[in-house]
């Protein structure tokens, strides 16, 4: 059960209040899912991001997060699976928005030429991979874009209704290279066998979020 108040209970992790202004990368891939999995993630087209949260956000810590679009009774986007590397995102993402964020492991390499730069992930629960992925791109390079959106979340422990939340920001973004590795006996299994439609980088964003 997570606290909102300003001073939980002790063993509480603490977090900062709504919205949450952020900086950092994402790394997007969109797959098509042909079946319907459960009654959370029918059959569609599922957005699969790597994000890390850099200074001078008030949290920082990676992510990794499946998402679809939603059309009723918002349009908007809803995740319906993420994991973060941070207990005090944990207790925020769920507190204030009911985003049923768990913990998981990340690692990161990056290395960057004159013009493209690869990055490659790993994500790990409880030893076990759940996603290997590797990117390339020349995002730092093409103009800063806006962009807007919106989450809807159904109600997880003390909600009682549905949570929407805004976000809008600005970001370096572009089309990029990707390969990825989904662990078949992994949480996100139910991805091995989709099909990869596109893969975007955003590079320096900057977010308001909630």
């Amino acid at each position: 059960m997570t606290s909102l108040d300003p001073t939980p209970d002790a063993g509480t992790p603490t977090y900062p209040p709504a919205p949450w202004t952020m900086d950092g990368q994402l790394w997007l891939s969109l797959f098509r899912v042909g079946h319907d999995v459960d009654e959370r993630r029918p059959r569609g087209v599922y957005g699969v991001a790597l994000v890390s949260y850099e200074e001078p956000s008030p949290l920082t810590y990676s992510e990794l997060l499946v998402a679809r679009v939603v059309k009723d009774p918002v349009k908007a986007v809803s995740i319906t699976d993420i994991w973060v590397d941070s207990p005090a995102s944990v207790a925020g993402g769920r507190g204030l928005w009911a985003i049923p964020k768990e913990l998981a492991d990340f690692r990161r390499t990056s290395e960057r030429g004159t013009v493209r730069e690869r990055t490659s992930w790993s994500v790990d629960v409880d030893g076990r991979p759940v996603v290997r992925a590797r990117f390339t791109d020349a995002s730092h390079v093409v103009p800063r874009v806006r962009f807007k959106g919106a989450t809807w979340q159904p109600p997880i422990d003390d909600h009682r209704d549905p949570v929407t939340a805004t976000l809008t920001g600005s970001a370096k973004a572009a089309p990029c290279r990707s390969a990825w590795e989904v662990a078949p006996d992994g949480p996100l299994g139910w991805l091995a066998g989709a099909r990869r439609l596109a893969s975007f980088r955003q590079t320096g964003f900057r977010m308001t979020f909630g």
